[in-house]
């Protein structure tokens, strides 16, 4: 079977994951896996004894996107892989994994997903999200207070030491590599509709693709 490789890319708190609810209510569920490279972020014990607020977590060399990639490889060909489970509040990697079986569609979600060439070339289709910066960080704040436990003070340290920077060296630059850009998120409706009449015409014909 012909696997859709369709990756969202976008800066912090852009609204990836709505974005892809959007394009998901438009689709059966049951044909999709959606993957977020979050979860393939190091332990924190991979980082030589730092202490959290010493790692930057915005930098590719956080993830193990080397570990994601054979994951897709192997989702492609048809083989179960086991997800890795990661803890934004310890910032540890779980021993236990999540084993998911390959479908028709497979979404990957996450801010860096186009900073890596081999993983950009799996994809069919790559999407990236484009908010407002104060509106990105106004959506960190309030992710990063409310589901992980954050104070104010370290969410806009980190913002400022890292997550602005490496934004611009990296997620930003990544948009030249995206087939289609989508301003202001799921807000945008003709956006969404395009994609999913252009995913509709994928899977209806496997010759269209790369």
């Amino acid at each position: 079977m012909d696997r859709l490789i369709i990756g969202i890319a976008g800066g912090t708190g852009s609204g990836k994951t709505t974005v892809t609810n959007s394009i998901l209510d438009h689709l059966d569920r049951e044909r999709v896996l959606v993957i977020q490279h979050d979860s393939y972020y190091y332990d924190i014990s991979h980082h030589g004894g730092k202490r959290p607020a010493e790692v930057n977590f915005d930098h590719p060399d956080s993830l193990e996107t080397d570990l994601l990639i054979r994951h897709v490889q192997e989702l492609r060909e048809g083989r179960p892989v086991e997800l890795p489970i990661y803890n934004f509040t310890t910032h540890q990697r779980m021993e236990s994994t999540r084993r998911v079986l390959p479908r028709e569609i497979i979404i990957i979600d996450g801010i860096l997903i186009f900073a890596d060439r081999r993983l950009r070339e799996l994809m069919d289709i790559k999407i990236f999200v484009d908010t407002d910066a104060d509106e990105r960080l106004i959506r960190r704040i309030r992710r990063d207070i409310l589901e992980r436990g954050r104070s104010m003070e370290s969410v806009l340290d980190q913002y400022m030491r890292t997550v602005k920077p490496m934004h611009l060296e990296f997620v930003e630059p990544s948009k030249v590599w995206a087939d289609v850009i989508i301003p202001r998120g799921a807000e945008n409706r003709v956006a969404i509709d395009m994609v999913v009449a252009r995913i509709a015409s994928m899977l209806r014909g496997g010759s269209e693709r790369k």
